[in-house]
């Protein structure tokens, strides 16, 4: 669990991002304008901070120039340009979304700095099922689950993603890629297997014609 301050003064979109974020598993605080968002950084130890460049107060490029903590930042914005990217790189900012965007590119967009800066969970836990990520080991009970790298991939997903919805096609894209040109179906039948393997049928819960959600 990564704690993220969210600067975004759009009260829906502000809500939306910091809602998703606390589903899965992080702790998060936000800010309306810029000053309220420097002052939170300045006082506060965060993990990582979400920034809107175009807010009242102070900009997302400003916070990043004046703040005087080390803290790991993406910039969100509608402004997508190239100097507008590169702007952003140039203060230091670890990653850069455009809106609109969907919110599980966001939650992997914040996985993979929270990865860089070594601040990402390195072990899940549900029940008496332990998921360590950096060592590829799934545990029951204490004893190793011997799983497939697309099992462990999908076990994994959906753990990253707990409590969120997930169609079977955007768990096909994240799983399997883009050119894959097997059936839908082998979503149906790696969901199955984790489901015995682990003995997870309630946890990993089916979500009425769309796909699958971890409840955690």
């Amino acid at each position: 669990m990564a704690k993220i301050l969210v600067a975004e003064d759009e009260e829906k979109i502000n809500e939306l991002i910091c809602k998703n974020l606390q589903l899965v598993g992080h702790k998060v605080e936000s800010a309306l304008n810029g000053e309220i968002a420097l002052s939170l950084i300045e006082n506060n130890d965060y993990d990582l901070a979400l920034l809107d460049v175009m807010m009242p107060g102070l900009s997302g490029f400003e916070i990043a120039q004046k703040k005087q903590k080390d803290v790991p930042i993406i910039f969100v914005t509608a402004k997508d340009g190239l100097s507008s990217r590169l702007s952003g790189l140039n203060l230091g900012a670890d990653d850069y979304i455009t809106k609109p965007f969907e919110i599980l590119e966001l939650i992997a967009r914040v996985k993979a700095v929270l990865r860089r800066t070594h601040k990402q969970e390195t072990s899940f836990q549900l029940g008496d099922v332990l998921v360590e990520f950096d060592v590829h080991r799934v545990r029951k009970n204490g004893e190793d689950i011997t799983l497939t790298p697309k099992e462990f991939e999908l076990l994994e997903t959906l753990v990253v993603n707990r409590n969120l919805a997930l169609s079977r096609d955007k768990l096909l894209d994240l799983i399997w890629g883009y050119d894959f040109d097997g059936d839908i179906r082998t979503v149906d039948v790696h969901i199955q297997r984790l489901r015995s393997k682990l003995e997870l049928k309630n946890e990993i819960a089916t979500v009425y014609k769309l796909g699958y959600r971890l409840n955690a």
